[in-house]
């Protein structure tokens, strides 16, 4: 499935669920209300995800004379894959982590966290440059960065129909019986799982996309299967402060996976990812 077909197939499934929650919350008018709603977050979600992520985090833009070695790297990896040198920003948080965004190659952006410029070495800091310019490449981080916004977007609304439905719901059709109030706190809890199940859907599979063709930009698969393992242990000791929506874009989860949630994570298992690079060495030769 082209990243476009991805692209408009998720759009229309988190519209569908923003109207579905605006029709219990005000019937058809609600319907109508939050079509609108939707139309405008489909409108700034294309053009300004990438502005919203990294406002989020508190991103700092970074030029080549704030980190020229950094600089110099990223500029070096675009070259050799062909598309423009993105923006780099930092993010100031111990966990180490990283994330790329933007709609397309010439509006993409890369994000590190000041934790994973110490934490990681030359060689496994380039592995995952080369895991996050791989999305560029991919051009799937359009598709990421709109499910982070419109996935924010769907909790950020379950939740406030959540607490209309606790006081009665919002007056906007019969419920007749209290059944309208119930359908609605119903749909408010299941409309976050909805979208953090799309989100799932959609990362899982570029994660191990991303790691290969990086693998390949880089030419050697055990940088990056290095850095993921000091990575998976530092994200299990000091969780980032990030949000379930946007989790999905950082090279590990961010968030912490322990028990069931696990089976709930947006990323592959990592000892699944690095035991695929280590494979793609042997076979390429590559130590």
């Amino acid at each position: 499935m082209s990243n476009f077909i991805k692209t408009t197939f998720l759009l229309g499934l988190l519209t569908g669920l923003l109207m579905l929650i605006g029709g219990l919350i005000g019937g058809p008018r609600g319907v109508a209300v939050f079509f609108v709603i939707a139309l405008v977050m489909n409108f700034f979600s294309y053009w300004f995800s990438d502005k919203i992520v990294l406002r989020a985090y508190h991103a700092v833009p970074i030029g080549q004379q704030d980190n020229p070695e950094l600089y110099a790297m990223v500029r070096e990896l675009a070259t050799a894959a062909g598309i423009p040198m993105p923006r780099l920003y930092m993010i100031e948080t111990d966990t180490p982590n990283a994330f790329a965004t933007g709609r397309n190659p010439n509006h993409a952006a890369v994000a590190v966290t000041s934790g994973i410029m110490r934490i990681c070495n030359r060689e496994e800091l380039k592995g995952v440059i080369g895991h996050e310019l791989s999305h560029v490449i991919n051009r799937d981080i359009l598709t990421s960065s709109i499910a982070a916004t419109l996935a924010g977007a769907v909790m950020m609304i379950a939740s406030v129909a959540r607490w209309g439905a606790l006081f009665g719901g919002f007056g906007g059709r019969d419920n007749e019986e209290g059944g309208g109030i119930i359908e609605l706190l119903v749909m408010a809890v299941l409309a976050p799982i909805a979208a953090s199940m799309i989100q799932l859907a959609i990362s899982r599979t570029r994660e191990y996309q991303a790691d290969a063709s990086g693998a390949r930009l880089t030419h050697h698969p055990l940088y990056l299967a290095n850095a993921l393992r000091k990575l998976e242990t530092a994200n299990e000791r000091m969780p980032m402060d990030a949000g379930p929506a946007t989790a999905h874009l950082f090279i590990v989860n961010p968030l912490s996976t322990q028990g069931l949630t696990r089976l709930f994570s947006t990323h592959p298992p990592l000892e699944e990812r690095i035991q695929r690079l280590e494979q793609m060495a042997t076979r390429g030769g590559m130590a």
